[in-house]
């Protein structure tokens, strides 16, 4: 049976949640302290660039995810299409990881971009964390380039409709 993914808008009720999940190792590792963390994504509740959405699982909340427009923050990605959406994200719970959920959530959101008129998705995972290059290869995102980031080296990962 195929699982319903549901992206919801991110709000001030979910911060004790994402704090959690950003305590967790596995997101730890890739993601950084947690304090830092918390407090960037908690600040970027009001930040226009950005859109966060908990990512469910059915009824159960799954993960985290954001969506923005590039800004100064990632002119290393270099020049892209009018219109093009960074995403990140992370499965909070650890006992859902390694099901696909990653690659198949990713898929979805990406897709529901693309019918909402999108021209190109980018990401920019860590070139070590081969755990989310699979999942994003999965999801379509072909490697593009080593780019240089403010948090340090990363993979430019593209996907077109």
């Amino acid at each position: 049976m195929a699982v319903t993914y549901t992206f919801r808008s991110m709000t001030t009720a979910d911060l004790p949640l994402v704090r959690r999940w950003l305590r967790e190792a596995h997101v730890r590792e890739w993601w950084g302290d947690p304090h830092e963390q918390f407090a960037l994504v908690s600040g970027d509740l009001d930040e226009p660039a950005m859109d966060q959405f908990i990512v469910l699982a059915g009824r159960q909340p799954l993960g985290y995810l954001q969506c923005y427009h590039l800004t100064a923050w990632n002119t290393g990605f270099g020049p892209q299409p009018e219109g093009t959406r960074g995403i990140d994200q992370f499965i909070g719970e650890s006992g859902m990881i390694g099901r696909g959920h990653g690659s198949a959530f990713i898929r979805q959101f990406v897709d529901e971009q693309f019918r909402s008129g999108r021209p190109r998705m980018v990401t920019d995972p860590d070139p070590l964390n081969a755990r989310a290059l699979r999942a994003y290869e999965k999801a379509g995102f072909v490697r593009d380039r080593m780019v240089e980031t403010p948090d340090g080296p990363a993979l430019l990962m593209v996907r077109e409709p």
